[in-house]
């Protein structure tokens, strides 16, 4: 098997039509290789988001191609990619995303239950322990702290054992005690599990602690 596991090649993503058009991602190619720990840093509108949107299968490219575990994701077809994105990839996002209407448990369980993965339930106790919230397993987001609702969407991304993991600020919505108390839970899980990761900030602290840096600028690769 390829130490590679994400490979992106002559990437372009524009947003608008005629005069507004806005191209915000240029020509970009990325190799990045298994076990790896990559941060995508940049200034605000350079791109980041998108390049991380567009590896992780939420959005389609103008041009280009995405190959994840010698799978071109560029080429699948909506439900193809849905398939794909379930049960390979997982996403951490800066606003949690977590359901409303589900526990902390339910938060975790959620992807499993999706894939039928056997022992679901075993799995989501161990990794909400993981994270230290084996005691709140059963509260709704509304009623857990930010820094608790992270910890939760990280459980929830690790719970499919991902072949890459995509985190976009994942402490941007968090005080800066909370954040690095949940960084270095996200490194310490991202460490044990051997999981590819590549994550979005602006922090360069947070930047240098992953294995590689790549800087974003109008839209290409410096």
């Amino acid at each position: 098997m390829s130490s590679l596991k994400v490979s992106v090649r002559n990437l372009q993503k524009s947003f608008g039509h005629g005069d507004s058009k806005v191209e915000v991602l240029k020509s970009v190619n990325l190799q990045i290789k298994a076990g790896e720990t990559l941060a995508l840093t940049g200034k605000s509108g350079s791109g980041k988001s998108t390049l991380l949107s567009l590896m992780a299968g939420l959005d389609f490219p103008d041009q280009g191609e995405i190959i994840i575990e010698d799978k071109n994701i560029s080429l699948m077809k909506e439900r193809e990619l849905t398939l794909f994105r379930a049960s390979h990839i997982g996403i951490i996002f800066q606003q949690f995303h977590l359901v409303s209407t589900l526990n902390a448990l339910e938060n975790v369980l959620l992807p499993m239950e999706l894939l039928r993965r056997p022992n679901a339930m075993d799995k989501a106790r161990e990794l909400l322990e993981s994270v230290g919230l084996s005691h709140r397993s059963d509260h709704l987001p509304s009623e857990l702290s930010g820094g608790e609702c992270q910890r939760v969407a990280i459980a929830r991304a690790l719970s499919i054992n991902p072949s890459i993991l995509f985190a976009d600020e994942p402490s941007g919505n968090l005080d800066e005690e909370t954040g690095e108390r949940v960084m270095d839970l996200l490194f310490k899980m991202v460490e044990t599990t051997r999981t590819t990761m590549v994550l979005v900030t602006h922090d360069p602290d947070l930047a240098k602690r992953c294995s590689r840096i790549v800087h974003l600028e109008h839209g290409s690769l410096l």
